[in-house]
This record gives C-alpha cells, sequence and structure tokens, in this order.
C-alpha cells in the first residue's frame, strides 16, 4: 500500500487530501506514516517530530488509528484471498502474493496484479503498487520501483541487469550499516557485488555472505509461506516528560503490558521470552531479557516485565520510553504449499 496509515488519514478526512501529513509524532513522538507530501520534505517514519516539524513547518500530526488501518487491511487481505490462498503478510500494509494458480482465469501475474490494484482502488479508495516477477527478493525490489500507484515486472531474463543497475542500499534485507560497510568496499550497486566471489562474500560477511551472492544473481527459492510464523510481539511508549521513579514506571509498564498482551492475543502465538526495551532521556537504548521453560501467562508476562524493570533502579538518568514484547514464540508451523510456475 502507499503511505498506507497516511493515506488512510487523507482518504478519510478530506480537508487533509494534497497536504503533508504524518500520522503519529506529538510532543515527543515519533513518526509512525508519512503522506507523499511530507515525503517531499524528507519526512520519514521512525523520523522524531520535531525533526519533522523541522522539516516541514506545515506538517499536520494526526493520532494513529490502529484499529481503523486493521479493518482496512483485513478488507485488502480478503481482496487477496480471491486469487490465491498463499499469501504472506510482512505487516499490515504489504504481502507477498504466490498467484501461480491462477484461480481468477486471468492468464498472467501482470494481470493479476493489475486486477487486484483496480479492485483496491475502487474497494478502498487507497492505492497500491505492485512487484511482479518469479521470486520473492526480484519481486520486492519491483513493489517499490514504481511508488505511488505504480506497477514493475521484472521477467526472468531482465532480472540480472535489473539488480545490477540498483544501489545495494535498495536491497531488501540490506540495512544501513551492511550497506556502509559494502560500500568501504567499493561495492555501491547490484553489478559492484555481482564482480565478488563467494569465496570473498563469506570470507567477509560469513553466512549472509552467501545470500548476498545470490540474490545479487537474483537467485532466492523462498516459497511464500501462508502461516509465516512471528519473530515477536511488542508495545512500546514514548512519555511526555522523562520518567525516574518506581512508582510512576511500574505503573507505566502495567499498561504498556496490557497493550503487548491484546497483540500477542490478537497474534494467537505463546512464548517463553520477556524483553524489556528502555531509551534514556539522552536517547542511549538498552534492552534486558529473560527466559523460562514453558510459554507465560498474561500475568507472568507482566511479572517478568517489572522485575527486569525493578532491578535497573535506582535508574542514572530520566526515561523516555518503555517496551516489552514476548520472543521464543510458537504457533503451528503448518508445511507451505510448494510453487509450480506461472507466465509473467
Amino acid at each position: 500500500m502507499d503511505a498506507f496509515y497516511a493515506s488512510v488519514e487523507q482518504r478519510d478526512a478530506p480537508e487533509l487530501k494534497g497536504k503533508p501529513v504524518a500520522v503519529g509524532g506529538g510532543h515527543r513522538g515519533v513518526v509512525a506514516a508519512a503522506s507523499y507530501e511530507a515525503r517531499k520534505f524528507g519526512v520519514r517514519s521512525a523520523m522524531p517530530s520535531v525533526t519533522a516539524k523541522r522539516r516541514c513547518a506545515d506538517i499536520i500530526f494526526v493520532k494513529p488509528r490502529f484499529d481503523v488501518y486493521r479493518a482496512v487491511s483485513q478488507q485488502i487481505r480478503a481482496i487477496f484471498a480471491d486469487y490465491t490462498d498463499l499469501i504472506e503478510p510482512l505487516s499490515l500494509d504489504e504481502a507477498y502474493l504466490d498467484v501461480t494458480s491462477d484461480r481468477a482465469g486471468l492468464g498472467t501475474a501482470r494481470a493479476t496484479a493489475e486486477e487486484i490494484r483496480r479492485r483496491i482502488r475502487d474497494e478502498t479508495g487507497l492505492t497500491a503498487s505492485a512487484g511482479v516477477s518469479y521470486c520473492k527478493f526480484v519481486a520486492k525490489l519491483a513493489s517499490d520501483q514504481n511508488k505511488p500507484d505504480g506497477l514493475c515486472v521484472i521477467t526472468p531474463d531482465r532480472a540480472y541487469a535489473y539488480i545490477a543497475a540498483l544501489p545495494v542500499s535498495r536491497f531488501h534485507g540490506i540495512g544501513p550499516v551492511t550497506a556502509r560497510k559494502l560500500e568501504s568496499l567499493g561495492i555501491h550497486t547490484g553489478a559492484d557485488l555481482q564482480e565478488r566471489s563467494l569465496a570473498e562474500l563469506e570470507t567477509r560477511f560469513g553466512s549472509s555472505g552467501r545470500w548476498y551472492w545470490r540474490i545479487c544473481r537474483g537467485i532466492d527459492d523462498r516459497e511464500v509461506c501462508s502461516d509465516r510464523p512471528y519473530k515477536s510481539v511488542s508495545a512500546e511508549r514514548t512519555f511526555d516528560t522523562d520518567l525516574r521513579e518506581p512508582d510512576e514506571l511500574a505503573t507505566q509498564l502495567a499498561r504498556i503490558a496490557g497493550y503487548a498482551w491484546d497483540r500477542i492475543e490478537r497474534a494467537g502465538v505463546a512464548g517463553r521470552t520477556v524483553t524489556l526495551k528502555v531509551k534514556f532521556a539522552d536517547f542511549e537504548m538498552i534492552t534486558r531479557s529473560r527466559s523460562f521453560g514453558t510459554p507465560l501467562d498474561r500475568s507472568a508476562f507482566e511479572a517478568a516485565g517489572q522485575q527486569l524493570l525493578a532491578a535497573l533502579h535506582p535508574v542514572p538518568k530520566g526515561i523516555r520510553l518503555l517496551g516489552l514484547g514476548l520472543h521464543n514464540l510458537t504457533e503451528d508451523g503448518a508445511e507451505p504449499a510448494r510453487q509450480l510456475g506461472l507466465a509473467i
């Protein structure tokens, strides 16, 4: 989806259309999503609201409505289900689809993507961009190529050259730190990466080196998994003023634990590791974790978080953010259906 949260807000409040909008933010928060009008000023998700305001004086901050975003996401997911059962959600606004079965009889993956995009626009009033290709990695790259409201199709015979022309910073799975390391080695584009041997990449990057060697050649055998497991479920909150008092922090953590547990129940998962996230007033961030032999219930989850927090007292400086999450999750891991072949 294109600027999903912000686009939903502009759809539901016509007076916001054409204006720079940031979902989230506020006094000390961060931007959860930015409209394309705001992005022209350099406003991006995860940016502190003060920075967003500095870059765009006219930016309009809107309080998030996650219940609405989830409802729209489910509406879009229902459209996907008319074309395939193999849907792997990445977030509320993005998913991989394997349309090999051609359930709608449209003949090609391109035609299927065009039909899905049309239905999303007609039924939700929102726009979506799609990348169509033979594997996840190339499809993901293509999905960002012609945003917003665009379609990009990369056939197998074009993939090697397409990847060669892209900066490595665009590669899904290569973050800013790795991108800088690659660039320090003279690897700026896919073409540069294609010139490096498997042995060299493995020496420098370990097991990740083999992955880099494969994806720069368009080799990605990962299947679309309709039961993609969660890695973690968490919630966090940034406070309007820095907190230091143990009782006040414990009260806030209890609220955060409640939000997190609601998400855990919606996800239908169980877990054995509790992780506390703390960001101090000077933006230093630490995490503390504790693992258990069996999955936790709600009271044990909150109690573990409170114990981790209590162990930090007295805190050396004010705390601006607390988060609590559940890791080492368990859920049903059914074997995904095997992908076949369909014309792109």
